[in-house]
């Protein structure tokens, strides 16, 4: 069995930035990409938003790069998944799909936050062509065109505002005929010209030729009055909720009711010694890259610390 002084769990700008900080400091850390390699990033294509890249750049060129610089200072790249821990007591033991299994004197856990979708095959096959689970990364490829959002709560609300600000119409689909957000956001919604609320309607699919073009929606589904009609859209965004990659810590780090770990103030640090979370996993509120590998520096920069002191 292999016992590592830093593991890094995760593969997103919050991983392999902390990889690149502990690399950098002789740590020689060990990093699993886990279930998606380059992590909820790779899930789109241009990213416009990531400070350098002035012209723009492809999501999984930039995260190729961000592995290239983990690797130039030394860190080593396992291609497996967490899937059980033991985070007791140190050295903290951690199971992988492959079959192997690890020891560590620190751990960043860095495993990111999974968009819900609905399950629609062609969200799958729209997916970085008009499918986004993020109007902040994505909103601007939508300018002055038609868009749709799916839900009813406060995120759905929010990202409704803020594509109505690009685009030229915005309808939120809402399954339910209510709004479930705070009443501040509903008013700002159903006040917004933009902004058209769909009440009771579900989508039922998405059609296009060379990205989305529209979606099938179904008013009252299954009721006596049911109406089926197609909705033309240029862009289809989930806002049903993220599920924080946290389930194997849980027993051990304390995490909100949603899953969201919960760090010591504006640090990393989770509570228990030497085990720090970064990004996603740990950040309910701005889920952006810069954001996450910012987190992910100062994982590291706490690891280090840590590890001094051992």
């Amino acid at each position: 069995m292999d016992h590592i002084k830093l593991l890094i769990l995760g593969s997103g700008p919050a991983g392999y930035t902390a990889a690149i900080y502990a690399g950098r400091s002789g740590l020689t850390p060990v990093l699993y990409e886990g279930l998606q390699p380059g992590g909820q990033l790779t899930t789109t294509t241009e990213v416009e938003n990531f400070p350098g890249f002035p012209e723009g750049i492809d999501a999984n060129d930039l995260m190729d790069r961000q592995r290239q610089q983990a690797e130039r200072f030394g860190c080593e790249i396992r291609s497996a998944m967490a899937v059980r821990t033991d985070l007791s007591a140190r050295p903290y033991h951690i199971w992988f799909d492959d079959g192997s299994e690890v020891t560590c004197d620190t751990l960043i856990i860095a495993t990111g936050a999974s968009a819900k979708y609905l399950g629609l095959s062609d969200e799958e096959k729209y997916r970085g062509q008009g499918v986004s689970a993020c109007a902040t990364c994505d909103g601007f490829f939508y300018r002055k065109k038609t868009v749709a959002v799916v839900g009813g709560g406060d995120t759905a609300c929010e990202e409704a505002s803020y594509l109505a600000g690009l685009a030229s119409k915005v309808y939120l689909i809402v399954r339910k005929p209510y709004l479930r957000a705070t009443q501040i956001m509903q008013d700002r919604v159903l006040q917004n010209p933009k902004i058209e609320v769909l009440f009771e309607t579900n989508t039922l699919g998405l059609f296009g030729e060379n990205g989305v073009e529209g979606a099938h929606v179904v008013f009252r589904k299954g009721e006596a009055d049911e109406r089926r009609y197609d909705l033309p859209i240029d862009g289809f965004f989930l806002a049903i909720g993220h599920k924080p990659n946290s389930d194997i810590f849980r027993p051990w780090v304390q995490t909100d009711e949603t899953g969201y770990i919960l760090t010591e103030g504006d640090s990393p640090r989770t509570g228990v010694p030497g085990v720090f979370a970064a990004g996603d996993v740990a950040d309910p509120h701005y889920r952006q890259a810069v954001v996450a590998a910012g987190s992910g520096a100062k994982a590291a920069i706490e690891a280090e610390r840590y590890l001094a002191t051992l």
